[in-house]
C-alpha cells in the first residue's frame, strides 16, 4: 500500500511538474518585427525567440537604424503571470554588436518585461526595458532603451 501510495504521488509530481512547464512557454518558435527605442536612434528589423524548455529561452535579432545595424542575440528566464491566460514576464540579458558607418561598437544589454500570446491566435507581442551598456571605448550606460515586438508563434 505503501509503495502505491509513494507511486501516485510520484506520478502526480511529474504530472503536474509537465503541465508547469507547458504553461511557462506557450510556444517553442517564434518570428517577427522587434522594434528597439528610445534614447538614441529608433531600430527594426527581424526576430526569431525560441523556448529551449521550462522557462528558458532565447532570442536573436537584426536591428536597422539610420546608418545603424545592431546584431544582438539574448538569454531570457520566462515566467507566466498566475491565473492569467497567455500573459507573463521575463528577465534577461545578451551581447549586442552595433555597426555605424565604420565604427563599431560591443554591449551588454539586460532586459525586463510582458510577453503576451494571444491563446486563440498565433500572435505574441512584448514590451520591455532594454538599456544599452556599451562597452567598447567610450563606455557609457543608457538606462532610457526599450523594444518592442510582434511575433508570429509557430509550435
Amino acid at each position: 500500500m505503501k509503495k502505491t501510495l509513494l507511486s501516485l504521488a510520484a506520478a502526480a509530481a511529474l504530472a503536474f511538474g509537465a503541465n508547469e512547464a507547458q504553461a511557462q512557454t506557450p510556444y517553442k518558435t517564434a518570428i517577427g518585427l522587434g522594434i528597439d527605442l528610445g534614447d538614441g536612434p529608433s531600430l527594426f528589423g527581424p526576430q526569431i525567440k525560441h523556448s529551449f524548455g521550462g522557462a528558458n529561452a532565447g532570442q536573436a535579432q537584426v536591428l536597422f537604424g539610420d546608418h545603424f545595424t545592431v546584431v544582438g542575440v539574448d538569454y531570457s528566464y520566462n515566467r507566466p503571470f498566475a491565473g492569467t491566460n497567455g500573459l507573463g514576464w521575463y528577465v534577461g540579458v545578451g551581447p549586442q554588436i552595433a555597426f555605424a558607418n565604420d565604427d563599431s561598437a560591443f554591449a551588454i544589454r539586460p532586459a525586463a518585461g510582458l510577453e503576451f500570446k494571444i491563446p486563440s491566435a498565433p500572435l505574441a507581442m512584448h514590451f520591455d526595458w532594454k538599456p544599452w551598456w556599451n562597452l567598447s571605448d567610450e563606455s557609457n550606460f543608457e538606462a532610457g532603451r526599450f523594444s518592442l515586438g510582434f511575433k508570429f508563434t509557430l509550435r
